[in-house]
């Protein structure tokens, strides 16, 4: 169906079930079924060039099965009319000139009976071809049929929009009582490893040649949205001034909200009472929970771009639906719209209700070759300027898609059934780096696992909790300092700068910092743990609706390149909670390096610090009386038994915390109580009575001491704010 309305022939074809002869009936009625609501009148007009005719449809594919089937192999067939090849050709250059697509609409003769008329004649000599063999043409009947439904959902999409332009905006079918306004449930996500996959049709059956050939892709890890995008969330990037915004926009995009005046989806309306949309059951309010419709390539980018997000490719799309049934919200249905998703877990709406937005260009795949003669024109002469559509809609004839299906439209258009579905990217090689470090860090004499693995869901909740605790002054002071020099530190950040935070809990001290700063664009916090990060992200966009999210699910210590809604902006990193004391002297030294080249030259960064204070005071804060900070501790086990098959005894092991002097650092340990062998990957690993496994350092600073790290690493210390006991600071640096 696509844009040009046509799409190329069929590599393999093989059909079980119904005869050819009984599914082209089907198929040929299901045509006719579709204009029992509409008048003479509705079927001839045409409302946009893009679109055309119901009564142009009916009569176009009528006419390939002409010309490709009953005059060359029909024996004493005659055309209905010669002249129907000018009238009704598409874009088959081979056979000959043709009405122009923008003027189909002037086409008041043939009439809408005479060509009823000519449907008939040409079913019958089609029911005469049919009864015989199909010796030689049996693709060509299938590339027929397929072409037929294609054109059975161009007939949804052009009544729409005709009916749209009409100031009665009348429904092509009745409406629909409207569902019970119940909120969707929260956005999900599903992870993929990606690695190197196969895509394209490659079993039999039925598919046109721009599916094929079947062959490899290497894809990263990524994270698949669970549902498509709604109508609530989408108001709320309006509210956010989304349309507004250039900075969310690819530039051709930017230009056609200006000169187009887009302000919402094509077909929205604003009403006294909210937004209504038009349908094909009428002008009706819109529905918050349902998917988000007839929106752009364009929208769909720079809606992704302000939930810091994007669009899938292709290749990760069709990965991700293998397997999957190919069942959804079709035609048969008789909705007509896309519906709310369901309630439940794992990916929805994958087929049906909305084609789905990808960033992949509409291109051949490596070894594409056209099929010859006429029938071989439209994909391979229209893989240009055109992007990739997956899934199928509520217009769609059932069984009419599958997995590795490719429709394709301009990025400027609006009128098909088109929704959103993000992604993002995955953790690199995330289970395994974590096998890898725990596997090395049991095998040393001294047992050491990276702190880094301590942040998974549970662990993350355990840290705030942490953070409300009398003895842990860390936290507390930094916020009750960083309120205190809000406003002076945000003098230090530009105008449309990205604040680029390295972890994120909750984000409470960003939260001081946006509130002091709203000339921040962007915020990029980046954090090794999925679920914290999500619900960080989630929080800061839901309460500030005009700042960009774009969150990367990344171990900072070893990011390569910032999200790209940070791209040619002023850059500020902010790496609070002294986690850099996290570090050893030499990691601290490397970290800082690293984090210069991800910022930027120019870039500023800002770094809490905890500067050296009395022992009495530093243990109590990693002890708590609570045994929170215990808990915290040996969370960091039962991770290693849920997601490395561990068999950790967490009785068996006691938390310690002790001020090491020499080396100006506070150190986590899990002392093993009895002399046992824990077992983590098939791996057995001994411990021996008081041997501990060493989980944490925190170093403490001076600032002098900190300068000249930072200077070794190439950062210059502009500035720093200091609390009074317990001291704590918070540093300035510049690339």
């Amino acid at each position: 169906m696509s844009n040009s309305e046509d799409d190329a022939p069929v590599r393999a074809l093989s059909r079980s079930g119904p005869t050819a002869l009984e599914r082209y009936r089907a198929v040929r009625q299901a045509s006719l079924a579709l204009t029992r609501s509409l008048t003479p009148e509705d079927q001839l007009a045409q409302s946009m060039a893009d679109a055309s005719p119901t009564k142009w449809h009916l009569a176009h594919t009528t006419w390939f099965f002409e010309t490709f089937l009953l005059t060359p192999r029909l024996k004493g067939y005659k055309a209905f009319d010669p002249r129907f090849g000018y009238l009704f050709n598409s874009y088959y250059e081979a056979l000959g000139a043709r009405q122009p697509r923008p003027a189909r609409g002037l086409l008041t003769r043939p009439s809408l009976d005479d060509v009823i008329a000519y449907r008939a004649r040409v079913d019958e000599g089609m029911v005469r071809l049919l009864e015989g063999p199909a010796e030689g043409y049996a693709d060509l009947i299938e590339l027929g049929l397929a072409h037929e439904e294609q054109h059975q959902e161009l007939i949804l999409m052009d009544i729409l929009h005709l009916f749209a332009t009409s100031p009665l905006k009348p429904a092509y079918a009745p409406p629909k009582a409207a569902p019970a306004r119940l909120a969707p449930a929260p956005l999900g996500w599903a992870d993929f490893e990606g690695g190197l996959v196969e895509v394209g049709h490659g079993a039999e059956g039925f598919a046109f040649d721009n599916e094929t050939p079947r062959h490899r892709v290497w894809l990263e890890p990524f994270r698949l949205a669970d549902r498509l995008v709604t109508n609530g969330e989408w108001l709320a990037f309006m509210e956010a001034g989304g349309y507004a915004r250039p900075e969310l926009w690819l530039s051709e995009g930017w230009a056609l909200v200006l000169a187009e005046g887009w302000r919402s989806p094509l077909y929205w309306e604003e009403a006294e009472g909210g937004w209504q949309a038009m349908t094909l059951h009428g002008l009706r309010p819109v529905d918050p929970a349902a998917p988000v419709a007839h929106v752009s390539f364009y929208e769909a980018e720079a809606y992704a771009a302000w939930a810091g997000a994007r669009l899938p490719t292709e290749a990760e799309w069709e990965h991700a639906v293998q397997g999957l049934p190919v069942q959804g919200n079709f035609t048969a249905s008789g909705r007509l719209g896309p519906t709310r998703a369901e309630a439940g877990s794992g990916l929805k709406q994958m087929f049906g209700d909305l084609w789905e937005w990808t960033r992949s260009a509409y291109s051949p795949y490596p070894g594409f070759k056209p099929a010859p003669g006429a029938v071989g024109e439209y994909n391979g002469k229209f893989m240009a300027g055109q992007f990739v559509l997956r899934g199928g809609c509520c217009a769609t004839p059932e069984g009419h898609v599958r997995a590795s299906y490719r429709n394709f439209f301009y990025p400027h258009q609006r009128w098909m059934f088109s929704g959103v579905r993000l992604a993002k990217d995955g953790c690199r090689a995330r289970t395994a780096s974590f096998a890898e470090d725990v596997a090395q860090g049991l095998a040393r004499p001294q047992k050491a696992i990276p702190p880094k693995y301590f942040y998974d869901a549970e662990g993350s909740r355990l840290f705030e909790a942490i953070c409300e605790l009398p003895e842990y002054y860390p936290t507390r002071t930094e916020i009750g300092l960083l309120r205190g020099a809000a406003h002076e530190i945000a003098s230090h950040i530009p105008a449309g700068a990205a604040l680029v935070e390295f972890g994120s809990g909750a984000s409470v001290k960003t939260r001081i910092l946006l509130d002091a700063a709203p000339q921040v664009a962007v915020y990029a916090p980046l954090d090794i743990s999925v679920e914290a990060l999500d619900q960080a992200a989630g929080a800061i966009g839901r309460d500030y609706p005009k700042l960009a999210v774009a969150p990367l699910a990344e171990d900072f210590t070893t990011a390569l390149e910032l999200p790209a809604a940070a791209a040619g902006r002023p850059v500020v990193g902010f790496f609070p909670g002294s986690t850099i004391g996290n570090f050893t002297p030499h990691e601290a030294g490397e970290f800082l390096r690293s984090a210069r080249r991800l910022l930027g030259e120019g870039a500023a960064f800002l770094v809490g610090i905890d500067l050296v204070k009395s022992r009495e005071v530093l243990v109590a804060a990693y002890d708590d009386a609570l045994g929170v900070t215990a808990a915290f501790n040996k969370n960091l086990l039962v991770r290693i038994n849920r997601e490395l098959g561990g068999d950790f005894d967490l009785d068996a092991f006691a938390h310690r915390a002790l001020w090491n002097a020499r080396d100006s650092r506070m150190e986590m340990h899990l002392v093993s109580l009895v002399r046992q062998t824990v077992t983590v990957a098939g791996e057995a690993y001994a411990f021996e009575p008081g041997e501990s496994l060493h989980t944490e350092n925190s170093y403490k600073f001076t600032l002098e001491g900190f300068g000249r790290l930072a200077e070794e690493a190439g950062w210059k210390q502009e500035r720093e704010w200091t609390s009074s006991t317990p001291a704590f600071a918070v540093v300035l640096l510049r690339s």
